[in-house]
């Protein structure tokens, strides 16, 4: 089947992997930013045109005060200090979901990033902050923009051929749901922090094993 065109990370485990080592859940966060890096470069080097990552959900606003505002400030400097890295590989940032409720300072960094990287085409980057795929597509059909849209700044993007969550959970969380309907799914057990450069050979080589039907009949081999 070939290397998928669109991933989407569920990027879980972040607290868990700090806390397993007797470390405070915000070193967590601080690894997940590392390993982060090297997803969007893996998937840079391997041909993956676009790669939507969940870094904070509209449900994650339950978590203390102290730990939200960690992760919004984490965010804004990994902005400014990944604009060179993005530029150099090609990557184009956007990001997804609610901005009206995030701090100012990681709102100006978004768009800063967001126009700086505006040109680039090796591999499109959306991450996903105060997101919730539920309201994504309550949105897109208020504003009238009809399921399958993928014009620029729509609620409702490309189809999604691969979604992997580390981290032991086999759920969505109500991320791109829509455009997960025909999705490959890979549930792993490795908390985010962990996961490694085999862990993504593995699940790519998966991907590539498998026929994507979309409910037609299996191909029949002949000869």
């Amino acid at each position: 089947m070939g290397v998928p065109q669109h991933v989407a990370v569920i990027m879980d485990g972040n607290g868990r992997w700090a806390t397993s080592k007797g470390r405070p859940r915000w070193m967590g966060h601080v690894r997940g930013a590392h390993t982060a890096r090297e997803v969007v470069t893996y998937c840079a080097q391997h041909g993956v045109g676009q790669l939507t990552l969940y870094a904070f959900s509209s449900d994650n606003w339950k978590r203390p005060a102290d730990e939200v505002g960690f992760l919004f400030d984490l965010f804004a400097s990994h902005l400014e200090r990944q604009m060179d890295r993005f530029l150099e590989h090609g990557v184009r940032l956007s990001v997804i979901g609610r901005r009206d409720r995030l701090p100012h300072a990681l709102c100006e960094a978004i768009a800063a990033t967001e126009a700086r990287t505006a040109g680039g085409t090796r591999l499109h980057l959306r991450v996903a902050v105060d997101y919730s795929s539920r309201a994504a597509i309550h949105e897109a059909f208020a504003l009238g923009e009809g399921m399958g849209s993928t014009r620029p700044g729509t609620n409702i993007l490309p189809p999604v051929d691969l979604v992997v969550r580390t981290g032991g959970e086999r759920r969505l969380s109500d991320f791109l749901l829509w455009e997960s309907a025909y999705a490959e799914l890979a549930f792993l057990d490795v908390n985010f922090p962990d996961l490694s450069i085999a862990d993504l050979d593995a699940v790519f080589a998966d991907y590539a094993s498998r026929e994507r039907r979309y409910g037609a009949v299996p191909v029949q081999v002949t000869g």
